[in-house]
C-alpha cells in the first residue's frame, strides 16, 4: 500500500504517518529506484494501535514502550498491566490537579462582579499578585 492508502485506512493524515516514522513508532519502508514506498498492511494496524493508546492518554514514549513489549518474547501481560496501572495513577493525579484549578478559578469568578475597570478586577489582581511573588528574589 502507498502512504495515502495507509492514511485513509488508518484514519489519519499522511503527515501523521511521517511524524510517527520520525519518532520511530513505525518503520519507513525503503523507496525503490524512482518508485513509491510500499507499506505493509500491518502498518495500518500499528497506526490504529498508536491512535487508540494516544486516545487513552499514553505519551509517544509510553506508546513506543508498549510497541516494544509486543516484539519482546519475554514480555508478559503483567508488563502491560503495570504500565496501564501507572497511566491510571497519572490520570488520577492530573484530574485532581485540574479539580484544584477549577475550584480556585471558580472562587475567583465568584469574587468578580463583572463590572468596573480592569484595575478593580479581582481576577486580574490575583494574577498580578502571583506574578509579583514569582518575580521577587
Amino acid at each position: 500500500m502507498k502512504i495515502g492508502q495507509v492514511a485513509k485506512r488508518a484514519g489519519v493524515n499522511i503527515e501523521t504517518i511521517r511524524f510517527y516514522e520520525r519518532k520511530g513508532l513505525i518503520i519507513q519502508p525503503p523507496r525503490p529506484n524512482g518508485g513509491y514506498r510500499e507499506y505493509h498492511k500491518e502498518t495500518v494496524a500499528k497506526i490504529r494501535f498508536i491512535k487508540r493508546t494516544k486516545d487513552l492518554g499514553f505519551s509517544l514514549t509510553e506508546i513506543a514502550e508498549l510497541l516494544s513489549l509486543q516484539t519482546n518474547p519475554k514480555a508478559t501481560c503483567a508488563d502491560v498491566k503495570q504500565r496501564a496501572k501507572a497511566k491510571i495513577l497519572a490520570i488520577q493525579k492530573r484530574v485532581k490537579g485540574l479539580q484544584t484549578m477549577k475550584r480556585a478559578l471558580g472562587k475567583l469568578v465568584e469574587s468578580c462582579s463583572g463590572s468596573g475597570s480592569l484595575d478593580d478586577c479581582p481576577i486580574i489582581g490575583c494574577f498580578e499578585t502571583h506574578k509579583e511573588k514569582e518575580e521577587s528574589p
